[in-house]
């Protein structure tokens, strides 16, 4: 495919690191996840994502799953978490609004990096009443600059094209965010747009539409798909871009076959499950200009496809790899952290941190002590309170306590977290280290084979209730 490209920032930075962000957009149609993934996230390819952002649609909501799922990670969520958290990814954010997910990873050595996560959810079923059709949206600071990824599932029908027009524009109108810069989605720097959008082939018949398919000759069928038309006459479409479709359309196949429609409905197939992307080109506010101006952002696509191989669905997922170019505008964390000697549960440890930075300090800090690989913030060994726990003070670096009883007795390798209330999101991370497995545990036969604090999962409720 050839490559699509855009610049934002009036000049080139030859300065800017490259990045990459793989971006997956599926209606699973409420079916459970395949054995595997591998070729859904490209674990093969020679370059490895620094971001996966991942967008499902109908993710099964029925009323017991749908309660278990906020008590646990649903199936989807827990089998990417699994695949890529041995890859040293972690789960930055995640929204769910019945069955629209929207799931946001990076490599470990960014995590200090993604800063200002918010996440919201806007509602356009049943007159906004009803969550199953509307947008799921994380916005983030990536090394300074802000995205917004939104995930949306819109109207269905070959009719309801205006309609879901509509729909994407009350999304954008009523998706608020706490943040003074970046209040609504377009206020972003770059904004990602995907999901099962919905969007037809009009006018062309059942016989011309599979025959363009058959022979590969897409070109055909772009006039008269739904999404290029409107984006020529509605001016909020106008904004944002999007690669040539050269892969077949991705809806609606037979379940568990390569096959289209062969129901007594017979739908005719279409380009629903789209990627779509928009850099923010008119002036930026006065004092954004010279930001703008000193740290331009690039984006190129690199891929735009489908995957034929997963057939659970009645959809193909699409996916589309973009390489950002960009200047960091931080390059340090705000918090540096490490251990404070030997750890083990045979006694009580300490944690050293400083501020690199000046940052908002709250009551709600903790500091979490994780198993090298975890896979969200979430997934922590044992956290202590930052303010609660401080034993002293010495010029900029603050002494932590951390109980013997909470440090796991079988060790491991491990690392130590700093979490900001203030900005939901990890800002410091130390070295691994090794907690060594405790002596008296040994020397009392304490250690069978079914005691791994590692691999338990401690009690969270009194964080994410």
């Amino acid at each position: 495919m050839e490559e699509t490209e855009q610049l934002s920032g009036r000049k080139r930075d030859d300065e800017a690191d490259s990045f990459r962000l793989h971006m997956v957009t599926w209606n699973v149609a409420t079916v459970d996840p395949p054995d595997d993934v591998s070729m859904l996230l490209h674990l093969n390819a020679p370059k490895s994502p620094d971001l996966y952002v991942i967008g499902l649609q109908e993710v099964y909501s029925g009323p017991l799953r749908f309660v278990s799922d906020r008590v646990f990670d649903d199936s989807w969520s827990k089998l990417l978490m699994d695949t890529l958290a041995p890859r040293s990814y972690v789960k930055v954010s995640s929204i769910r609004m019945q069955g629209l997910l929207l799931l946001c990873f990076c490599q470990m050595q960014h995590l200090p990096f993604i800063r200002d996560l918010q996440a919201r959810y806007t509602r356009t079923g049943m007159y906004g009443y009803w969550g199953n059709k509307g947008g799921v949206a994380v916005r983030l600071s990536f090394y300074g600059h802000m995205l917004c990824f939104l995930n949306c599932h819109l109207a269905a029908h070959m009719d309801y094209a205006s309609q879901r027009v509509d729909e994407f524009q009350n999304i954008l109108d009523a998706t608020a965010f706490d943040c003074p810069t970046a209040p609504r989605i377009t206020d972003h720097r770059l904004v990602f747009w995907f999901g099962d959008l919905n969007f037809r082939i009009q006018d062309h018949g059942m016989n011309f539409v599979r025959s363009c398919i058959t022979d590969r000759t897409y070109k055909l069928l772009w006039s008269k798909d739904q999404l290029t038309l409107m984006r020529k006459k509605e001016q909020i479409l106008q904004e944002f871009e999007e690669g040539p479709l050269d892969f077949p359309p991705t809806y609606k196949f037979d379940l568990n076959a390569d096959t289209y429609d062969s129901s007594a409905k017979k739908r005719k197939p279409a380009w629903t499950d789209r990627i779509l992307w928009r850099l923010r080109h008119n002036a930026p506010p006065p004092e954004e200009e010279e930001e703008e101006e000193e740290y331009p952002l690039r984006v190129r696509q690199e891929l735009y496809t489908s995957n034929m191989e997963y057939s659970c669905s009645d959809h193909k997922p699409v996916i589309g790899v973009f390489t950002l170019e960009l200047r960091k505008m931080c390059d340090a964390p705000l918090v540096s952290l490490q251990p404070d000697g030997d750890w083990s549960a045979d006694m009580d440890a300490m944690v050293l941190y400083s501020s690199l930075q000046p940052i908002s300090s709250s009551p709600w800090d903790w500091i979490g002590l994780y198993k090298v690989g975890f896979s969200s913030v979430s997934d922590y060994i044992t956290y202590t309170w930052v303010k609660d726990d401080v034993v002293s003070s010495s010029g900029e670096i603050v002494q932590v306590y951390v109980s013997k009883e909470e440090i796991p007795v079988r060790g491991g390798e491990c690392v130590l977290c700093y979490y900001s209330d203030a900005l939901q999101c990890i800002v410091g991370i130390s070295e691994a280290f090794k907690v060594h497995s405790s002596k008296v545990a040994v020397e009392e036969g304490l250690m069978p084979g079914n005691i791994d604090a590692l691999d338990r999962t401690a009690s969270r409720e009194d964080l994410w209730d």
